[in-house]
């Protein structure tokens, strides 16, 4: 059995020693070891292995001698900044009343800028949300104030608490459950320490995973403004395109009165989506639902559970019911990878599908060799798709739908129109590439993939919908 401490170090000689010892002597293995004095001075994260009843035995033993942390504290860190006339003793007043407040300091930051002011920084430790509010009414009438947003790029305010404080704002950011910190916790360390190997800086993870977690956070309710498209591919046949700003496209496909979805972007978005596809397909709340899954990542996979029938490979089928089982899934069983998938499923809330609901269509080619194998068809209303199956060049499982009557490709993830994104789809898919060093399981393997559905396509005009970016227009001939 395995399983990840957060342990409250003291930060004195001998302190991993005694954490060591005590495992040592309940016969449980230590795989892993993750500790930077420089982001946190106290955060150490310890993988054991061991039977059920040394692990329990174990718990006791570190709270016993104070090394488990208690995640619950009230303690907060909030960043101001005051603007000081620049000249002697600005400051005093200041530092006065948090005195008065009896306010401790975590981080001060000042320089002159060649105006008459400064920008003084102070992190300052809040407790009472009500002993701010009085001390900022207070600190109002000396100088204008502003509350900073938390930027991890810069100093941390605080090296003993660092952890606690920046999953304490993810988790209200998005408006999470209390019981993800731990999970929030243990994957960002985990992403933290294998990029820091790679060369790169804590800050700049820190950095990355909350910004995403902003952008997220910033698409919903109002503000969540997908782009939206219609395509008529017949008299019968419409296609209807909706990118969202962060996470798949969904692709509506109507024919001869029939619906089916083409993947289904972010659980975060259920109620937003939900609105969407009411207003799109006033009987949306009568119809069938099926849907169409490209390939098992988790910004495709989020609405899953709101479908009756989901078409897929035996491949997505299985990654689907790994995940279901709570069993490290394709994503997860990449090392590289496994700590931001698990870092976006807590923030997008994501759950799996039951089993029940999927059908394997076509059975995945085993030892492929080839980057683009038929392996059957799909037909939906007037449409006619042949169905081939990557070799896992972007995850195993992938399948790409061609209409050769139509000239009509849906690509998933092997082929996406980056040129043609919105703003804020750009941004979103900036972050995966570095917090997973690449979207990719195999790049080199994908871009062949990429270059084998285009040498598939016949000579006319074509119509490729990836799954992120607006439709491609492509002509075999002038291309």
């Amino acid at each position: 059995m395995k399983k990840t401490y957060i342990t409250n170090m003291p930060n004195h000689i001998g302190a991993f020693l005694k954490a060591s010892e005590c495992l040592a002597k309940l016969g449980i293995n230590i795989t892993r070891v993750s500790y930077n004095k420089a982001v946190d001075s106290h955060t150490l994260f310890i993988d054991a292995e061991g039977d059920e009843t040394a692990l329990k035995q174990a718990d006791l033993e570190l709270e016993k001698i104070g090394y488990l942390q208690n995640t619950k504290t009230e303690t907060s860190i909030v960043l101001l900044e005051f603007t000081l006339a620049d000249h002697p003793g600005s400051v005093t007043e200041i530092l006065r009343l948090i005195n008065d407040f009896q306010l401790n300091i975590s981080y001060i930051s000042s320089q002159e800028n060649g105006t008459e002011y400064q920008a003084f920084k102070m992190g300052l430790f809040i407790g009472d949300e009500r002993k701010l509010n009085d001390f900022l009414e207070k600190a109002r009438k000396l100088c204008p104030i502003r509350i900073l947003d938390y930027n991890h790029s810069e100093k941390i305010l605080d090296n003993s608490i660092f952890y606690n404080t920046f999953v304490s704002e993810l988790v209200q950011c998005l408006g999470l459950s209390e019981e993800l910190r731990d999970n929030l916790l243990i994957n960002t360390n985990l992403v933290m320490q294998m990029l820091d190997e790679k060369g790169l800086s804590p800050y700049k993870t820190f950095e990355s995973i909350s910004r995403f977690a902003h952008l997220l956070a910033a698409s919903r309710g109002a503000k969540f403004q997908p782009r939206i498209s219609n395509h008529k591919i017949t008299e019968n046949t419409n296609i209807i395109l909706i990118e969202p700003p962060c996470g798949s496209n969904t692709a509506i496909l109507q024919s001869n009165g029939e619906t089916l979805f083409i993947d289904c972007g972010y659980a975060l978005y259920k109620d937003e989506m939900l609105k969407l596809f009411r207003t799109l397909l006033p009987d949306f709340d009568k119809i069938k639902k099926q849907i169409y899954i490209t390939h098992a990542d988790v910004d495709h996979c989020g609405l899953l559970p709101l479908f009756d029938e989901i078409y897929a490979s035996s491949k997505t089928k299985e990654c689907l019911e790994l995940e279901y089982r709570g069993k490290n899934a394709f994503r997860e069983q990449n090392p590289l990878h496994k700590p931001y998938i698990n870092i976006c499923k807590t923030l997008t809330c994501y759950q799996p599908p039951e089993p029940s609901k999927i059908i394997a269509c076509w059975q995945s080619p085993e030892n492929q060799t080839e980057p683009l194998v038929q392996t059957g068809f799909f037909d939906f209303g007037e449409l006619h798709f042949e169905v081939y199956e990557g070799k896992g060049g972007h995850l195993q499982g992938e399948t790409v739908l061609i209409d050769y009557t139509n000239h009509l490709v849906f690509s998933g993830d092997i082929y996406v129109n980056i040129h043609e994104m919105t703003k804020e789809q750009t941004e979103y898919n900036q972050y995966a590439p570095v917090l997973m060093t690449s979207v990719d399981t195999d790049p080199a393997l994908c871009a062949l993939e990429r270059k084998t559905i285009m040498q598939r396509l016949g000579q006319g005009d074509w119509k490729i919908f990836g799954a992120h970016g607006m439709k491609k227009d492509y002509n075999c001939i002038t291309n």
